[in-house]
């Protein structure tokens, strides 16, 4: 009976947390006698046919490492022909594969697996916007936006000003909100809630008839405003409310270090988790889901349930948040 073969992939941004699904997999793989075949930089290696087989030394002492010792790209061979026959050629090397992503990944890993049929999906964005699951990542970037934030509050009373820090989240709020609430942020700006720049400067006002000399607004990087020229939003409402409101402001932008450094407990296990649960869907011929994870409940869910949504901050959430604002 020949061997089997796994090839294990991550692709798109990094963040915390992938190099403990890689670890998890991997090891349980080789214990069980399955090679495994970690393909560099995303979609290039299966494409180019390059590949590590790994050994137990390639996992050793990566759990709290930050990144992916497999590199990744944003590389996606599915509208070029050519690439992607020479991707469905390297597949057929592997019993399956498992691809490690966020958004951009789930819809080439759901291309791969209707044109080839043996693909397994492992959740990762800081963003935490994959439907149906919770991600590798976000707990990690939601903890250091948290502590940045937390370190402006000193500086905003000290100057008396009104810092605008804009953080990662091209089309959901989920970090700003989580890390504005924890970190007492007086306004958070999120692209599921716009508030109009009016509202935001009436929050502003609020506190300072309260007595309060600064304000902490939290934006997330997707918002958009119709008179808004500049690409940073944040930018944006920092000059238009010193217009308005005729104050001191800063502009502060929290961006790619939510991504790297060491990952956070929470995201260690949820990874770990998902490696095990991807290696037992491999085992048992389950192909074409994601390992779904939701607060330790762990489910296979189907890929196209989750394909081209979006899991978006809910009603609920930001309605129980905003009695907080100003």
């Amino acid at each position: 009976m020949s061997r089997r073969r796994v090839g294990i992939l991550t692709s798109g941004g990094d963040c915390p947390g992938l190099n403990a699904a890689i670890r998890s997999f991997v090891k349980l793989a080789l214990r069980r006698g399955v090679e495994v075949w970690g393909f560099e930089n995303g979609w290039e290696g299966v494409v180019n046919s390059r590949y590590l087989v790994m050994k137990p030394r390639d996992v050793s002492g990566i759990l709290p490492l930050g990144g992916t010792v497999l590199g990744t790209s944003r590389f996606n061979p599915v509208f070029d022909r050519r690439a992607e026959e020479k991707a469905l050629e390297t597949l057929q090397n592997v019993d399956a594969l498992v691809v490690i992503g966020g958004n951009g990944s789930l819809h080439i890993a759901h291309h791969f697996q209707r044109k080839w049929g043996r693909v397994i999906f492992i959740p990762k964005t800081i963003d935490n916007d994959i439907w149906g699951t919770e991600s590798i990542g976000f707990q990690t970037a939601v903890e250091v936006a948290t502590s940045l934030i937390d370190r402006l509050h000193t500086t905003a009373e000290s100057h008396r000003r009104v810092f605008f820090v804009q953080l990662m989240g091209r089309h959901t709020g989920w970090i700003t909100l989580y890390a504005g609430m924890a970190a007492g942020a007086d306004v958070m700006v999120i692209p599921e809630y716009p508030l109009s720049e009016e509202e935001i400067a009436e929050y502003i006002m609020h506190r300072k008839r309260m007595g309060k000399s600064f304000s902490i607004v939290a934006v997330a990087e997707g918002v958009r405003y119709s008179g808004q020229k500049e690409q940073n939003v944040g930018i944006y409402l920092q000059r238009r409310i010193s217009d308005l409101l005729k104050v001191e402001t800063r502009f502060v932008e929290i961006g790619y270090v939510l991504r790297g450094g060491v990952p956070s407990s929470y995201d260690r296990l949820m990874a770990h988790q998902m490696g095990y649960f991807a290696f037992h869907l491999f085992e048992e011929g389950m192909f074409g889901y994601i390992t779904a994870y939701n607060g330790y409940v762990e489910k296979a869910m189907p890929m196209e349930s989750a394909v081209g949504r979006l899991k978006t901050v809910s009603p609920e959430e930001y309605f129980a948040a905003l009695p907080y604002f100003g």
